[in-house]
This record gives C-alpha cells, sequence and structure tokens, in this order.
C-alpha cells in the first residue's frame, strides 16, 4: 500500500491545530470545522489530538488512493497559500486555481470548501489518472 498522510505533516499542521487543519488534512472536516469555531475545543481537544494523530494518519492512509497528486504537498499548499489557488493548479486544475488567484480564493468560500474536500479531490484525480473509477465520497466524516 503506497502512503498518503504523513505523521509528521500531521505534527507540522497540529502546531497550527487550534484552526483544525490536522483534521482535515487526515479527512475529518466535521471536527476541523468545530476546531476551527471553538480553537481546538478551547486548546483542551488540541492537546489530545497530539496522541491521536497516529491513528488518524492510520484511517486516512487505509482511506485515500495514492498517486500523482501528493497530498502532502497539496495540503501544505492549501493551508499556507489555499486563498491564492496554488495547490489547485499542482492538482492540474488550473483554471479554478488562476480564479482563486483573482479573487483570493472566491473571497474565501472557494479555500473553506477545499479544506472540507480536499482529500477525496484529490483520490478522484489519482484514480482518474489511472484509470480506475474513485471510490464513493464519504465525506462527512468526523
Amino acid at each position: 500500500m503506497e502512503s498518503t498522510h504523513s505523521k509528521t505533516i500531521g505534527y507540522v499542521l497540529w502546531i497550527f491545530g487550534f484552526t483544525g487543519s490536522h483534521r482535515f488534512y487526515f479527512g475529518k472536516p466535521v471536527s476541523g470545522l468545530i476546531w476551527f469555531l471553538t480553537l481546538g475545543l478551547l486548546g483542551i481537544g488540541w492537546l489530545i489530538d497530539l496522541f491521536l494523530i497516529p491513528g488518524m494518519e492510520r484511517k486516512a492512509e487505509l482511506r485515500y488512493k495514492a498517486g500523482e497528486v501528493d497530498y502532502s504537498v497539496a495540503w501544505i499548499l492549501q493551508t499556507f497559500l489555499g486563498y491564492l489557488g496554488i495547490h489547485r493548479m499542482y492538482m492540474g486544475k488550473w483554471l479554478t486555481g488562476l480564479l482563486y488567484l483573482c479573487t483570493a480564493g472566491l473571497a474565501g468560500i472557494g479555500w473553506a470548501y477545499d479544506f472540507c474536500t480536499l482529500n477525496s479531490q484529490i483520490t478522484e484525480i489519482n484514480a482518474e489518472r489511472r484509470g480506475e473509477t474513485a471510490p464513493s465520497d464519504r465525506l462527512i466524516e468526523g
């Protein structure tokens, strides 16, 4: 099985964990949003996640499909430059990447959308590039 997510990247994003970025990275958009809105459950959930990251990484490895588009690269670009659309350009979505560049990620709305859907977007692209069909999207998982 090819690796899709990295514990190291998870811990780097955990440093900014009060924003939920590490939870979004590991495919947990609902709890990522909760972390974002509550500053990591007022820091308590953020500290607990320090110990939960290895399990989150294992689950992400089983759930997502590896391929040409690297999840860690896309997530680093999304987290720090997402409003510029650099992550979309990296994935080969040039038109929407340029649109994000000119509109600050469609005024942040597209950027927020990508936090919730980036893993499934990458899985879909990787499956298409391999000539496979992408697995059904199970976006809403906490």
